[in-house]
C-alpha cells in the first residue's frame, strides 16, 4: 500500500537517473497540523509527546539572512504515537515542559549542531542525538544534504525550495508549513537505515561518538575582534581604514541587532570596504560611492557618516593592528617551509597518511580529524612523538576515540619516515 501524500514516480526520459528520487513525497500522512501557538495546545503536545514512543524526529528553522542571530522561529516534532507537531517558539517561548516530557528519548536531527544552539534557547537540551548527517558523512555518502540522504535510503523525493525563506513571517504560509511538515515526516525511518548501515560498516561506535560529542559541544566563544571577518577586508592595508572598518562594523551590528534584521540587509560588506577605501569626510561624498547608492544605505547615510568620522578622528594609538590580534594558531601553511621546515615536512606526510586512511574507511578527511587540530600538531608537536605522546595530544585537542585510534598509528609512522630520510 502506498503511504498517503506519495504519488507514482515519472522518470525522466527512457529511465530514471541512477539516483533519481523513487517517489516525490508531497504531502504528511496525516496533513499539516495547525501551529501550536497557544499555552493550552503547547500543553496538549507535552503529554501526547511525553506519551509517544520511539526516538522523537527533531528540526527547526530559522531566519538567517533577514532576521539578527540565530534564533528558530518554528519548531518542528514528530514521534511514534504522537503524531507531528509545528510550535511557534515566538507565542511560545518556553519550551523546556516539552524537553522534560522527552528525557532519555533520543532525538533525530539532520546537521545538529545548526539547530541545537537555537533550540537551547527555548529550553530544550537532548539526553541523546542521532545526526542524519553526521551518519551520512560517516558512511562516505557524496551528498549529505537531508533531501538526497532521504532519497538514498527511503527513494523518497523531499522538495527543499522553501530552505532560505524568512521564517519570522507571520502568518506563515500554508506551502511553508507543509515544507516544515514534510522536514520531520520521515527522518525517524532514514535514521533507522543510516544505523544498519553504520552496524554494517563497523562504524556504529564512531557515530555513537560524533553524535555525542555534537550534543555536548560547548557554544563558541566570542571573538575578539569579529569585525575582521569582513568580506573583502584584504584589500584594506593601512590602520586608519581599519578603524573604518571597525567603526562602520560596530555601528551596523549596533543598529542591526537593535531592529532585529541581519546586518548584511543593513549595510553590506561591499560598502563598508567601499567607504574604507574612500574615506569620503562628507555625507554627499558618501552618497556618492556606488556602494551607498541604495535607498536604505542612503537614508542612514548620516549614521555611516559619523561612524566614519569618529574613525578619522582616532589617535594614532587607538588604531586597530595591522596584523590583527594574536593567535595560538599556527600560522597559515603556505608560509611554512620559509618559518620552519621541519613543521611543513610534518604536514605534507600527515596530511598524506590521513587522506590514505580516509580513503580506506571511506570517511571525509575532516571528519577523520579536523584539519586545525592536525596543523597544530604538526606545527608544535610533542617532544617524543611516539604514539602515547601522539595521542594524547590529539585527545588534548578533542579528538575522539575513535579518530585518536585509528589516525595515531599512521601518524607515528609518517614522521618516522621523515626522520629516516
Amino acid at each position: 500500500m502506498r503511504p498517503s501524500g506519495l504519488e507514482e514516480p515519472v522518470p525522466s526520459g527512457d529511465e530514471a537517473q541512477p539516483d533519481a528520487p523513487v517517489v516525490p513525497l508531497l504531502e504528511p500522512a496525516e496533513g499539516v497540523p495547525p501551529v501550536i501557538e497557544t499555552p493550552e495546545a503547547f500543553a496538549a503536545a507535552v503529554e501526547r509527546f511525553g506519551a509517544g514512543t520511539g526516538p522523537v524526529a527533531v528540526d527547526a528553522e530559522r531566519a538567517s539572512g533577514y532576521r539578527y542571530g540565530q534564533r528558530s522561529y518554528l519548531v518542528q516534532l514528530r514521534r511514534e504515537g504522537a503524531g507531528t507537531a509545528l510550535i511557534d517558539p515566538i507565542a511560545v517561548p518556553d519550551l523546556s515542559p516539552l524537553s522534560d516530557a522527552l528525557v532519555g528519548v533520543e532525538w533525530v536531527l539532520h546537521a545538529a549542531s545548526q539547530d541545537l544552539p537555537g533550540l537551547a534557547e527555548q529550553g530544550m537540551h537532548p539526553s541523546r542525538v542521532f545526526d542524519t548527517e553526521l551518519a551520512a558523512r560517516l558512511l562516505g555518502m557524496e551528498r549529505v544534504g537531508l533531501a538526497a540522504v532521504v532519497a538514498d535510503t527511503l527513494g523518497l523525493g523531499l522538495a527543499k525550495e522553501h530552505s532560505a525563506v524568512d521564517w519570522s513571517t507571520r502568518p506563515l504560509p500554508d506551502e511553508w508549513l507543509r515544507y516544515a511538515a514534510l522536514d520531520v515526516e520521515v527522518l525517524v525511518e532514514v535514521r533507522e537505515v543510516l544505523a544498519e548501515r553504520l552496524a554494517v560498516a563497523g562504524k556504529a561506535e564512531w557515530a555513537a561518538q560524533e553524535f555525542e560529542a555534537v550534543r555536548t559541544a560547548p557554544p563558541a566563544p566570542p571573538r575578539a575582534e569579529p569585525w575582521r571577518r569582513v568580506s573583502g577586508l584584504h584589500a584594506i592595508r593601512d590602520a586608519r581604514r581599519l578603524a573604518v572598518v571597525r567603526e562602520l562594523w560596530q555601528t551596523r551590528d549596533a543598529n542591526a541587532r537593535q531592529r532585529d534584521i541581519s546586518p548584511g540587509r543593513v549595510l553590506p560588506d561591499a560598502a563598508i570596504v567601499a567607504a574604507a577605501q574612500a574615506m569620503p569626510r562628507s555625507v554627499p561624498q558618501l552618497t556618492a560611492l556606488p556602494a551607498f547608492s541604495g535607498k536604505g544605505t542612503r537614508r542612514r547615510a548620516t549614521l555611516w557618516q559619523q561612524a566614519i568620522d569618529r574613525a578619522l578622528a582616532l589617535p594614532d594609538a587607538d588604531l586597530p593592528s595591522v596584523r590583527g590580534p594574536k593567535s595560538d594558531a599556527p600560522p597559515p601553511p603556505r608560509a611554512w617551509a620559509d618559518k620552519d621546515p621541519a613543521a611543513a615536512d610534518r604536514l605534507t606526510a600527515a596530511r598524506a597518511a590521513v587522506a590514505v586512511l580516509a580513503a580506506e574507511h571511506d570517511v571525509p578527511v575532516e571528519n577523520l580529524l579536523q584539519p586545525d587540530l592536525l596543523r597544530r600538531l604538526c606545527w608544535a608537536p610533542p617532544a617524543v612523538l611516539d604514539a602515547e605522546s601522539i595521542g594524547a595530544q590529539l585527545a588534548a585537542g578533542g579528538a575522539r576515540p575513535w579518530q585518536a585510534a585509528l589516525v595515531t598509528p599512521a601518524l607515528v609512522d609518517a614522521f618516522a619516515s621523515i626522520s629516516a630520510t
